[in-house]
């Protein structure tokens, strides 16, 4: 069986502009996620905001067989052109998982078609992330829930379409609820979004949350990709 081709994405700015980020993450939030997926035997490579094209290359993606993107303070930087790129490769049928605040980066609001908005508090909350359907591939492994000692706090109402499956289901000290697993079916591509991750915590290095992603970029490689998307004007069959 080949390999599953993954590229991680991140803009890769709180790490460089912040210490309390840095002291966490000295080489990028994608490092580290690029680590633990290589040693489970994926084929990895990273891109970052700063890259030529913003990392984001035809030829990188048709080359990946699924795409995760971290994104946060620079979802403006990136250009509407490359964006469209990012949401015609999961139409094609590229997998596509979508981390914390990448709900607001314009692939995921493109291939979700709503504002993506939510309501946030940013307190070091500890959260219980329950497990929805202990039947989905993503949550293969993992218990009845994972505990995150601090995270940014997420909230409902969130403006997503209804979610194709409901995985995780994310609980806070304040009492708040999120849908913190959601999976969807966009063209050909498959859709991960998951909301643990904020860039001042370790999150990424917590065991279950990595068994997790794994999980993840199994259930969103491609089933059926396509080169080009087409509208063909088709001749009758006759016999």
């Amino acid at each position: 069986m080949e390999k599953i081709r993954v590229t991680v994405w991140n803009e890769f700015r709180h790490e460089k502009m912040e210490d309390s980020v840095k002291s966490v993450y000295p080489d990028g939030i994608h490092k580290v996620i690029a680590d633990f997926l290589e040693s489970d035997g994926f084929l990895v490579r990273t891109a970052v905001l700063d890259d030529d094209h913003c990392g984001i290359t035809d030829e990188l993606l048709e080359n990946t067989d699924v795409l995760i993107w971290w994104g946060h303070m620079a979802h403006h930087e990136v250009p509407d052109h490359i964006a469209a790129k990012v949401r015609d490769a999961v139409l094609k049928g590229m997998g596509m998982v979508f981390l914390h605040s990448g709900h607001h980066s314009k692939p995921f609001r493109l291939l979700m078609g709503t504002t993506c908005n939510l309501s946030w508090r940013e307190h070091g909350d500890r959260e219980r992330l329950w497990v929805v359907d202990p039947s989905h591939p993503i949550a293969k492994g993992i218990d009845r829930y994972v505990n995150i000692p601090h995270e940014e706090t997420y909230a409902e109402p969130f403006d997503i379409p209804e979610p194709e499956k409901l995985v995780f289901i994310g609980w806070y000290d304040g009492g708040e609820v999120f849908r913190s697993g959601c999976c969807y079916h966009r063209g050909n591509g498959n859709i991960f979004y998951f909301q643990p991750g904020h860039e001042t915590f370790p999150t990424y290095k917590i065991p279950e949350i990595q068994t997790i992603i794994k999980n993840a970029v199994r259930w969103a490689a491609p089933v059926y990709r396509v080169n080009e998307l087409v509208c063909p004007n088709i001749e009758k069959l006759t016999d």
